[in-house]
């Protein structure tokens, strides 16, 4: 177990003071007050402060309890990162992409073990909304179904570091205009043929099988038409 004593002088003042608090929801002290307690100026908490908000590790409420800190994600700080990489260059997309899938991939296992039974009858439903919207005319793409049925297939495991790639990568997805993509009605056919073979695995305890569909539809966003 990690000393909490032993916090890296690395991090602002700021940082180290929320990483001792025992406490999620307690409202913290004022500027003013930290600044006597921290002996760091109130322009330099200011931007300390605002540096923990950008990373998600704080939400502000002027009026509401003032700036509380939150429970720790490592969503927030990839997906910023992740983003400014995609205004440098959106073929950094397909980079972090294969990073997902291996995660995805080396993960599998432990992830569908730890799944409910309640879990496992979302992912039938999200999959039978998804055809659903594909039988339409003119067709609907599935993809809150998409984004939901991976994520929630990864959502039992005590990781936040796996769950914010994984989280990441569908606001890079979006953000890259993935999302409104259809590649055509065969595309997304195929794409859900294998989604549903990776559900009925994972329902019957049959992983191999389901991995090996994980596999093999990750791929297809690199063939579509």
């Amino acid at each position: 177990m990690i000393v909490r004593d032993r916090i890296s002088p690395d991090i602002s003042e700021f940082l180290r003071y929320l990483a001792a608090q025992e406490e999620v929801d307690d409202g913290l002290p004022t500027l003013n007050e930290l600044s006597q307690v921290l002996g760091v100026s109130v322009a330099s908490l200011r931007e300390q402060v605002a540096v923990a908000r950008a990373l998600g590790l704080v939400e502000v409420k002027p009026g509401l309890g003032g700036t509380r800190r939150r429970a720790f994600s490592f969503t927030p700080a990839i997906r910023l990162n992740l983003q400014y990489a995609l205004a440098l260059d959106d073929g950094h997309f397909r980079k972090y992409a294969e990073l997902r899938n291996h995660v995805e991939g080396a993960y599998w296992n432990e992830a569908v073990e730890k799944l409910t039974a309640e879990d496992k009858e979302e992912l039938q439903s999200l999959v039978k909304r998804a055809k659903a919207k594909l039988a339409r005319t003119p067709i609907q793409v599935p993809h809150e179904e998409h984004r939901n049925l991976h994520l929630l297939i990864f959502s039992r495991l005590e990781n936040p570091f796996v769950v914010g790639i994984l989280e990441a990568y569908w606001d890079a997805y979006e953000t890259v205009g993935l999302n409104m993509f259809t590649g055509g009605y065969e595309y997304l056919q195929e794409v859900w043929k294998y989604h549903q073979i990776m559900v009925e695995s994972i329902s019957n305890g049959d992983y191999q099988d389901g991995y090996e569909a994980l596999v093999v539809h990750t791929d297809l966003l690199y063939h579509r038409p």
